[in-house]
């Protein structure tokens, strides 16, 4: 089993004391999205690996060696600022948080994600140019591989859509930017890829590769694993159990999906207690528990 931390909410940026109290206490619950009184009972003793999905990962650095498995590290760093991303922390802390992870855990650990990818008058595929060229810069020696992804606009995200004004990139913009991303790579070191894209870049020499595949989970954990039923056609990559909830991120990207209404989020946020064995709330009397095992 392999624990992600978490594709919902970020949980290195904002509850890592819950975490570690769960490590503790030897298992999490993670209640189920879509019924909310079935509650999955994680019991740690299972667990190989944890994949943080984080835009912060610096409330992680002082608790590295407290977490008794194998770590890999996805760290969103994108190029937008307050006003797409109003609680994100500075992006020069972010990137030595990153340098200090690729010290501690080796570059083969830390992965970069610039995504999602959106155009605006603001954020045009010049300025997307410059910044992944000034990124890759930065990090040159400490990371290996970038993932890249464009906007996928959802049902929930399409108001933020028409206040922010943006879009995601045509064809020809896609192929104008990754050309400058490839040679901005290959020059410092690196290597770029897609995952779940229909776009073909391979002429870039960015493949759409899985984020998370069979080969990365037997170098992170030793266990061969496989893509499961019910994830999107799409998305080759292994299944995870996701220890988070949605509309529970403070962060307040104006492009998530995943975390879309305000006032459920602060709502979400008073619900939370370090202590519980649910990262939102606690058990109830008549919540089903069961045992997840695998």
């Amino acid at each position: 089993m392999i624990l992600n931390a978490s594709g919902r909410c970020d949980i290195c940026g904002y509850f890592m004391p819950w975490l570690m109290n769960r490590i503790k206490e030897g298992y999490a619950d993670v209640r189920n999205p879509f019924y909310p009184h079935l509650v999955h009972r994680i019991p740690f003793e299972q667990v190989e690996g944890i994949v943080f999905c984080t835009k912060n990962p610096i409330p992680a650095l002082g608790v590295l060696e407290k977490i008794p498995w194998p770590m890999l590290f996805h760290v969103t760093l994108t190029p937008y600022i307050e006003n797409m991303e109003p609680c994100v922390p500075d992006k020069r802390l972010i990137i030595e948080a990153i340098h200090e992870l690729s010290e501690k855990l080796g570059k083969d650990y830390v992965i970069v994600r610039y995504d999602p990818i959106l155009i605006s008058d603001q954020y045009t595929v010049s300025y997307h140019q410059m910044m992944f060229e000034r990124m890759c810069s930065h990090l040159e020696g400490k990371v290996e591989t970038i993932i890249i992804s464009f906007l996928d606009l959802k049902k929930n995200t399409r108001i933020n859509q028409k206040v922010y004004q943006y879009r995601k990139p045509s064809v020809e913009e896609i192929h104008e930017m990754c050309a400058a991303f490839s040679c901005s790579a290959k020059k410092h070191g690196m290597m770029i890829q897609t995952c779940a894209e229909e776009i073909d870049l391979s002429v870039y020499e960015i493949h759409n590769v899985p984020c998370f595949s069979e080969e990365i989970a037997y170098f992170l954990t030793g266990a061969l694993k496989k893509r499961k039923r019910g994830q999107r056609e799409e998305c080759k990559c292994i299944s995870t159990v996701d220890l988070g909830a949605y509309n529970l991120c403070l962060h307040g990207c104006r492009y998530c999906y995943a975390n879309y209404d305000e006032k459920m989020i602060r709502h979400n946020m008073k619900l939370h207690d370090p202590t519980s064995s649910l990262i939102c709330g606690h058990l109830q009397k008549d919540d089903e528990i069961r045992i997840r095992e695998d």
